[in-house]
């Protein structure tokens, strides 16, 4: 795989900030749902979401960029491989090549290496003496971009999504998620290595950054929401029921005699939904005056009172 600062478009010495906005532009930009049967935008998209997965994280980053791990979060062993590639015994640069060690080392001879080197406390994937012994390790995680409607991410929902290596999974996305906010599904990333004993590895995480579709008649404040709303003459003087939208569905609000433009009406309930830590945000309401059509009678009135 490519650098992943190379892939998001950004350098080295980006912020996490830069990162994550290159990150989500381009995540929209091949987002397989705008990019329907397309095969390349699908690979860039996987690409982005793969380099994300390294830079995107604090301890990734800071890993790649030491030469731990390589763009794909494997790890990268301190000198090379020992097998049968290049610079390795029976390589091409192996015995009786220009590069790597020469001659044949047996399982004995890279025990006692590693154990002299490290002082007997060498614990990778040779173990002092000679034992042969990778241990399990952990997948890497896999990021993933999920959009939602306003209404989903105040309410909550249940998303059906192909993530890992097991198909469908129904993930729950709480009431009050933000654009822009990151969940992670355990166990649903890449597959674990096994270890040589037999011990399974741990799969690693999918993280799923939401992208909240916004609803041109709500302004969200914390668990709260605001919409305003529109008012015949005769309500306000007089007072009555309007109808009002809420991601609930709509309901009929009493306006009181005399409601200027401005009054607001709170609905107790209606706004974020609630969750384990949180009680369900309100609904306030504007009220907005709108004349509408004048009937003759009420402009006649209003001439009367001139004259």
């Amino acid at each position: 795989m490519s650098d992943p600062y190379s892939v998001l478009g950004v350098s080295k010495t980006a912020s996490d900030k830069e990162i994550r906005s290159a990150y989500r532009k381009l995540a929209k930009q091949y987002h397989p749902d705008h990019n329907p049967d397309d095969t390349k935008a699908e690979e860039r998209f996987k690409a982005v979401s793969q380099a994300y997965n390294i830079v995107g994280d604090k301890e990734k980053r800071a890993r790649f960029d030491r030469g731990e791990i390589d763009a794909e979060g494997q790890e990268r062993g301190p000198f090379g491989g020992f097998g049968g590639g290049p610079g390795g015994p029976g390589g091409p640069g192996g015995p009786g090549g220009a590069h790597g060690f020469q001659g044949n080392f047996s399982q004995e001879d890279l025990g006692s290496f590693f154990s002299d080197m490290f002082g007997g406390g060498f614990s990778g994937d040779f173990r002092p003496g000679g034992s042969a012994g990778r241990r399990a390790s952990k997948g890497s995680d896999r990021r993933y971009a999920v959009t939602i409607s306003f209404q989903q991410a105040v309410l909550g929902t249940s998303l059906d999504l192909a993530l890992g290596e097991s198909g469908h999974t129904e993930v729950r996305v709480p009431p009050g998620v933000e654009d822009g906010q990151t969940l992670r599904v355990r166990g649903k990333g890449a597959p674990g290595r096994p270890g040589m004993d037999g011990q399974p590895g741990v799969p690693g995480d999918a993280l799923l950054t939401i992208t909240v579709t916004p609803d041109p008649r709500y302004v969200r404040e914390g668990r709260n929401l605001r919409i305003t709303q529109n008012v015949d003459l005769k309500t306000a003087v007089l007072g009555g029921k309007v109808a009002v939208p809420t991601p609930k569905g709509e309901v009929a609000v009493k306006v009181p005699p005399h409601s200027d433009s401005g009054k607001v009406l709170r609905l107790s309930g209606r706004g974020v939904g609630a969750d384990k830590k949180h009680p369900a945000g309100d609904l306030l309401v504007t009220l907005q005056v709108h004349i509408g059509k004048v009937s003759p009678e009420l402009e006649a009135f209003f001439s009367k009172q001139e004259s």
